[in-house]
This record gives structure tokens, C-alpha cells and sequence, in this order.
């Protein structure tokens, strides 16, 4: 694959006519809000200068990554109070990298935060660690895994630019966490104390958000340039798998995947991807929001966001963040599909 900054930017993505597109066949309008009972709703929560990745963290707020400001932000998710959790953190040359570039995912192990940093190691003109880094106050934190270094040591079976890869999700697992790369095509295990290892290797399929259920791991797959339909997919696998089982398929440039309530998988699609180049975001507010069902397919929940790049679900509650830094909030999301 040859994602540079395949998920820096937007972690690029596309959703299609099956994901909301609108009846004209154009892209969807942006998000507009419905009062009526049942079906979701959407309310922006509030806008950041840039964002990536998040979680739930302690207290139940929202925690999500500004890779642009070096920052991690704590967001109350009833009245969208914004206040910096970590600040500091090393962010890459938007020029070379593209935005996304810095801290572009966080996780929780009990009290402790940990943020993956990618795009500012010296092979794209930075001078940090690309990896892990435990947040050990406001200001200081600690790098735990150097993934960029690893990644030169162990190169991917597959076609890359980037020797040190372009790592995008965070998910903790088994006392440790589980690490997409999006340009090696494979599923990365890291421990507390720093050990990697390769949990799983793909061909050119974009591995991005992740999900997990005791041992099994649920991935999205944004699939290859030009990030067609029917490439963007949700597969499971387990510790010592050496293939994955495609579950659902169909929306393309699928970038998270996240459980709701009564263990409903939904996934998030960035939108219709009609970049020049690998790692261009896809086209403006066609993003959506999308419901796994058991016979392989989607159901769009709620389209129209714009370039999302992760999703949180509480109950039937999604919170969704999008590149350009909005947080949106989409209440419901259990009730009918909603498209626009």
C-alpha cells in the first residue's frame, strides 16, 4: 500500500450510496438536526483547532486528541466544556506529513493515559519518537514503545514508503494495547513494558479503528487507493490468527468501529474518496455513521458529518470527531437510519 499520511489527514475515508449518499447522487448535505422521537439527532459538542482520535475516559468525559497543538482535551459531554488534560506532546510538519500528524490516538489503563504519536520521527522531518507515550502530569509524559524504531527493525511484507510506518489506533488489550498501521498493513501488540510484536500482517487493505470483545479483535479496513465500497470492511481475528473473517463490507473508507448498546457493532465511514493522491481526506460531509448487520451488510445511521476520523458510543449515544475538529454529538442512534 502506499499511505504516507493515509491517516494523518482525515485517516482518509468515503462513505457511498449505501452509506447516505443523496438522492441526486451528490454527497451528502452536512448534518442538520431532527426533533422527532426515535431517530438520531445531531448537536455539535464543540470544535477544536484540529482532532483524531478519543475514548471515554475516568469521570465518563470525552478525551480527544489535537494533533496540531500537541494536546490532549478533556470534554464534558453534557455541556461540551473543553479543558487541556496534557499539552506538550510532539506534532510533525503539516507540509510534509499532512494534519493528523502528532498525537492521533489515546487509551485508558485505569487512572493512566496513554497517547500514540506518529508523523514526527526524523524520516518526515521531525525529531521525536513516533510510539507511546504514558501522560505522566499536564506537561510531562514518558515514551513507553518506540513503534517508528521497531517498525524499521521488522519491515512489513508489503510495499511501504515510510520505514517507520504510519501507525493510527489505539486500543488497550490484554494488560497492553493493540496498534493499526495503516501504511504496513498489519496489527501491532505492545506491552507496558515496551515489547512489539506483530499480532497480524494484510495485504494492502488499510487497517484503521479497532474494537475489542474479549479475545476477539474487530478491525475496520479502509481498503486500497481508491477506497471503492465494497473494500471498506469490518473483520475479526484473534491472538495467533494468521487471516482475518470479513463480517460486513460495503462502505467505503471505513476509519473506526466502535460496540452500542446490547452489543450493536456500528462502524464510520469518512466519505466519497476522490483524492489524486494516497492519504487525501475524502470529499467534505459525506461522512456516516453506519450499523453491522448480521448478513454482511450496512445500515447508514446518520450521514453527512464531515471527515470523521473516530467514534465513541455510550448507550445509544455516538460521539463522533471529525479532522477539522468538531465533536458532534448523535443521540438515538439505536432508533431508525437517518440520511439526508
Amino acid at each position: 500500500m502506499r499511505h504516507r499520511i493515509a491517516f494523518s489527514s482525515a485517516l482518509v475515508c468515503a462513505a457511498l450510496a449505501a452509506c447516505g449518499e443523496s438522492p441526486s447522487g451528490g454527497p451528502p448535505t452536512a448534518p442538520t438536526l431532527s426533533k422527532s422521537a426515535g431517530v438520531p439527532t445531531a448537536r455539535l459538542l464543540a470544535t477544536l483547532s484540529s482532532a483524531q482520535g478519543s475514548t471515554i475516559g475516568p469521570g465518563g468525559a470525552l478525551y480527544v486528541t489535537v494533533p496540531v497543538a500537541g494536546e490532549v482535551v478533556r470534554i464534558d459531554p453534557q455541556t461540551g466544556a473543553v479543558t487541556t488534560f496534557a499539552s506538550g506532546l510532539p506534532y510533525g510538519d503539516e507540509a510534509i506529513v499532512g494534519l493528523g500528524s502528532g498525537a492521533v490516538d489515546i487509551a485508558f489503563i485505569g487512572g493512566t493515559a496513554y497517547v500514540l504519536v506518529n508523523g514526527v520521527d526524523p524520516e518526515v522531518g521531525g525529531s521525536a519518537v513516533n510510539g507511546i507515550y504514558r501522560i505522566d502530569s499536564p506537561t510531562s509524559f514518558t515514551v513507553i514503545a518506540d513503534i517508528g524504531a521497531w517498525s524499521k527493525a521488522n519491515l512489513p511484507a508489503t510495499p511501504f514508503e515510510a520505514a517507520s510506518g504510519f501507525q493510527f489506533a489505539l486500543e488497550t488489550f490484554r494488560g497492553g494495547f493493540l496498534v493499526t498501521d495503516g501504511h504496513h498493513n498489519r496489527v501491532l501488540q505492545v506491552g507496558l513494558d515496551g515489547e512489539i510484536t506483530q499480532l497480524i500482517q494484510f495485504t494492502d487493505v488499510v487497517p484503521t479503528g479497532l474494537a475489542v470483545s474479549g479475545n476477539t479483535i474487530y478491525l475496520a479496513q479502509a481498503g486500497p487507493v481508491p477506497h471503492l465500497p465494497q473494500n471498506g470492511k469490518v473483520v475479526t481475528f484473534g491472538p495467533g490468527s494468521t487471516t482475518a473473517t470479513q463480517i460486513a463490507a460495503g462502505a467505503p473508507l471505513l476509519v473506526d468501529v466502535e460496540f452500542g448498546r446490547g452489543r450493536t457493532l456500528y462502524a464510520l465511514s469518512q466519505g466519497f474518496w476522490d483524492g489524486v493522491f494516497p492519504g487525501e481526506p475524502a470529499t467534505p460531509n459525506t461522512g456516516t455513521l453506519v450499523r453491522v448487520n448480521e448478513n454482511g451488510t450496512f445500515t447508514p445511521v446518520y450521514s453527512g458529518l464531515d471527515r470523521p476520523t473516530s467514534v465513541e458510543i455510550v448507550g445509544t449515544t455516538a460521539y463522533v470527531v471529525t479532522l477539522g475538529g468538531q465533536v458532534w454529538v448523535i443521540d438515538n442512534i439505536g432508533g431508525p437510519p437517518y440520511g439526508h
